[in-house]
């Protein structure tokens, strides 16, 4: 029975965990918490993946590892790069197949639609990362070192992700408040489900043709924001939303007293020009086809209403 080690206890992270575990897989799932899912075939374990040498004992006989961590927002470019280093190190030493889920900031601004063989061209602090992240784990691919591929969604919706939708969004329409976003209103969006992250995670696990190279995550819509929140509210009963653009100075005024907030002034090229993704690689070569927006909506929804 194969063992898989995932780490971090992300929406997707979770969702990776279980998909492996229904399907008869042994899994160890890591987090500072030793938190996740309950299922006999996962087992929970407290561990801070950036210590390497633990890291690879805890992966010593594993088949697969998934890096499904995500450090707190504005921690993301202090914590992230140990982490890098370690789940490199672990991958090596161990000969776990290693796939990083990552996303789309080390792309940089771009005029068209994202696809997986543009170059890294990242113009903020949080890309930069990501793109080394990147680069390195690629280079030991290429030098026979590690098997190696990466994973790229859309912005998340769906519960227990840490997102714009969820932050900003959903609560509003919910409340029937004005939904003030730092966006342009009306630009398209691609827009990802953590259940199609993790379907995406374990299908390339299981495929030879996944090494070596990045795959986007199938995008489950790319309507704009106002699109999206006017969906929502229709399909919870909620009032028709009134949505404002948040100016640079509101969103620099909200972050004084939120410090995920205070973070999101960095990516705002992804929001004032259309940010879409070209997931036709991932779906042709895969089968995979994104769950209904509908479908997201509604999880979504029940899930902000069975925690209030």
């Amino acid at each position: 029975m194969p063992l898989h080690v995932v780490v971090g206890t992300s929406a997707s992270g979770i969702a990776t965990a279980r998909l492996l575990a229904e399907s008869g897989d042994r899994v160890r799932i890591l987090s500072r918490r030793g938190g996740g899912p309950e299922h006999p075939l996962i087992e929970r374990i407290a561990a801070d993946a950036r210590d390497a040498d633990r890291l690879t004992t805890l992966t010593d006989g594993g088949t697969t590892l998934f890096n499904c961590a995500t450090p707190a927002y504005n921690m993301l470019p202090v914590e992230t790069p140990a982490l890098a280093t370690a789940l490199l190190s672990a991958a090596e030493r161990t000969g776990a197949g290693y796939i990083n889920l990552s996303n789309t900031y080390g792309y940089g601004p771009a005029d068209a639609p994202l696809t997986e063989d543009r170059p890294m061209a990242p113009t903020t602090i949080k890309g930069r990362v990501r793109a080394q992240m990147w680069e390195d784990a690629l280079t030991a691919h290429r030098e026979g070192r590690i098997r190696f591929a990466e994973v790229r969604p859309g912005d998340f919706i769906g519960p227990g992700q840490l997102s714009v939708f969820n932050l900003l969004i959903a609560p509003s329409v919910l409340a029937g408040k004005t939904v003030a976003v730092p966006a342009d209103l009306d630009a398209p969006h691609s827009w990802a489900y953590p259940g199609d992250v993790a379907r995406t995670l374990v299908t390339l696990s299981r495929d030879e043709r996944a090494w070596g190279r990045a795959w986007h995550v199938p995008p489950i819509s790319d309507v704009s924001v106002r699109q999206v929140a006017t969906r929502f509210a229709e399909l919870t009963g909620a009032p028709a939303p009134h949505l404002v653009s948040m100016s640079p100075l509101d969103l620099h005024n909200a972050g004084l007293a939120d410090p995920i907030v205070a973070q999101m002034w960095e990516m705002q090229y992804q929001y004032q020009r259309p940010c879409l993704l070209d997931a036709s690689l991932t779906a042709q070569t895969f089968d995979l086809i994104p769950t209904p927006l509908d479908e997201v909506l509604l999880e979504t929804a029940q899930a902000f209403t069975s925690s209030t």
